[in-house]
């Protein structure tokens, strides 16, 4: 049976909307392509970016964390070093003074007694008692480095009880501190040889200051720092790592001992004056 006019008119015009609507669909589908493609290539683009920032950024602190590390290990020394003056001033610790001290100090033996002294000069003068030289005949001085030395006799000061001597070679020296600013309740360390036991270090506090001596000088720091046989000649050094006094004598017994030291500005004086009569200058 032959179609009619007008169901071909619906046919064909069913027909078109069917294509219409393909073509429509095919283009809405390749419009959300190309958009998809163009986000895709937009979000690489700034994953890239800030791939490259993030890189930048890690090696900026990566470079800060290398110069803080080098600035840290130039400065740790100083650091160390000014701690450990501050635990020695806070009472806690010495041990960074008594390491640097130590080198400076030196054991003198007599054939008829021994003592300490220090290196008061880089080019080996020595200072200690005029009691620990006294009639000897022969005298050898250790290094803390364990080396003997021949001692030479420069010159003493028998009221002060101050003798200079000299041995070979180049040192490292204590600096002598200001007496005059020495307070009661300081802590001190005294370092010596006491009964042959070389480098013995004892602790204490000044007692009293511008104590009349055997001399009859106001001229000694008293201290409770214990002193025996062999600590004469010896440093008694002060937070700071200064020589504020050289140990002299002690009184009373075992249990109860004051021990005195010459102050650091006598010292001073007397070196000086034994010096200049040899060389016509201070030393020190």
């Amino acid at each position: 049976m032959a179609l009619k006019r007008h169901h071909k008119w619906l046919i064909g015009s069913f027909t078109s909307l069917v294509l219409i609507f393909m073509i429509t669909i095919s283009i809405f589908t390749y419009m959300l392509f190309i958009r998809q493609e163009i986000n895709y290539s937009s979000l690489n683009k700034e994953i890239t970016y800030f791939k490259m920032e993030t890189q930048s950024n890690i090696n900026s602190l990566s470079d800060s964390i290398i110069n803080t590390r080098h600035e840290i290990e130039t400065k740790l020394g100083i650091f160390q070093e000014e701690f450990s003056l501050l635990q020695a001033s806070s009472g806690e610790d010495f041990s960074g003074i008594i390491e640097n001290s130590v080198l400076s100090i030196v054991n003198i033996r007599t054939d008829i007694s021994q003592g300490t002294g220090f290196i008061i000069d880089k080019k080996g003068y020595v200072v200690t008692n005029y009691h620990v030289m006294k009639n000897a005949q022969t005298a050898v001085i250790i290094t803390s480095d364990d080396k003997n030395h021949e001692v030479g006799l420069v010159g003493y000061d028998s009221e002060l009880d101050i003798a200079l001597l000299k041995i070979s070679g180049t040192y490292e020296d204590l600096e002598l501190g200001n007496s005059n600013h020495v307070q009661v309740g300081e802590r001190v360390i005294a370092i010596g040889n006491p009964l042959g036991l070389q480098f013995s270090v004892t602790q204490g506090i000044i007692s009293g200051v511008h104590r009349t001596g055997l001399n009859n000088l106001p001229f000694y720091i008293q201290t409770d720092a214990a002193l025996n046989p062999g600590n004469s000649g010896g440093p008694l050094i002060n937070t700071n790592g200064e020589v504020i006094g050289i140990n002299n004598f002690k009184i009373g017994g075992d249990s109860e001992s004051l021990g005195f030291a010459l102050e650091a500005k006598y010292i001073k004086q007397a070196v000086n004056t034994i010096y200049h009569q040899i060389e016509g200058e201070d030393l020190i």
